[in-house]
């Protein structure tokens, strides 16, 4: 069962909230630990001075901050306290949004605010915003860091996404290629050709048709390692450059393509507006 990882209470004007914060995400990474093939005995890693190699113990240890290569600034831990945002155990909402408004770039990750001692209000709050199609956006501090959030309600629960600040968003004018994009040309006929192949590929998102399918083999591979079965692995085969080809031409056989996958899907029948899963993949190459 998930544990609370934070309390505290929601604030909007007059109004708090006892609530609770549940992280919303598992991940599902497949991790590694570094192993000496000799012995079959996992790699532990020191902490060594980089100037002759000695083993440092963990009292010895600081922080410090490199202000030019090579040169460091030591900071405290009471110094460090002394900046610590006053954790004041309130999720102070500063205002209401259209969700529309927040671009997807700034979320961060995902939790669950769950009701304590007070479902009335959390559900009220929930519905009300959902009936408006607002999202709150607010602050809070968690672990002496202070976070951005943005408060959403979803099927009938309220759901916090940390945010990212603006000034930690890379400027695409930092990426070359992007400006070289934005300077292309296109014509009417190829966008018409994109348009049509976008409609011909449209469909209604279903999470759970999307599976990490590298994942679900790597863990299959380890099972029969496990089980003692000796594995050969393929040759790996030695990349080739694509063959460049004429924009248009790709652009309407991906749309007769997708056309056909449509077409020769069990599903195909199923009547207007319901689209067949699995759809053909397009790759798009040209000049």
């Amino acid at each position: 069962m998930p544990r609370a990882i934070w309390s505290g209470s929601i604030s909007f004007g007059l109004v708090n909230i006892p609530v609770k914060l549940f992280t919303a995400l598992s991940r599902k990474t497949v991790r590694f630990n570094q192993i000496d093939r000799k012995s079959g005995t996992r790699i532990r890693q020191k902490r060594v001075a980089g100037e002759d190699g000695h083993e440092v113990p963990s009292e010895d240890l600081a922080k410090g901050y490199e202000y030019t290569k090579g040169q460091y600034v030591i900071v405290d831990e009471d110094e460090l306290a002394a900046l610590d945002p006053e954790a004041l155990r309130t999720i102070d909402i500063e205002e209401f949004v259209d969700l529309a408004e927040i671009d997807p770039l700034f979320y961060d990750n995902a939790y669950y605010l769950a009701p304590e001692r007070a479902a009335k209000p959390y559900t009220l709050l929930a519905r009300a915003m959902d009936n408006a199609g607002k999202v709150a956006i607010a602050r809070f501090v968690m672990r002496s860091k202070q976070y951005l959030a943005a408060i959403r309600p979803k099927d009938g629960v309220l759901v916090l996404s940390t945010m990212v600040y603006a000034d930690e968003i890379t400027p695409t004018s930092e990426i070359p290629e992007l400006e070289e994009a934005a300077a292309v040309e296109i014509s009417e006929k190829e966008l018409a050709m994109a348009e049509q192949l976008i409609e011909t590929l449209e469909a209604d998102f279903e999470h759970d048709r999307f599976h990490d399918t590298y994942r679900e083999d790597l863990l299959a591979l380890i099972d029969r390692k496990v089980a003692g079965e000796e594995i050969l692995a393929p040759a790996v085969a030695t990349p080739t450059a694509e063959k460049v080809v004429d924009l248009m031409a790709a652009l309407e056989a991906s749309v007769a393509e997708a056309k056909g996958a449509r077409e020769r899907h069990p599903s195909a029948g199923q009547g207007e507006g319901q689209e067949a899963p699995g759809q053909a993949q397009v790759r798009l190459t040209g000049t």
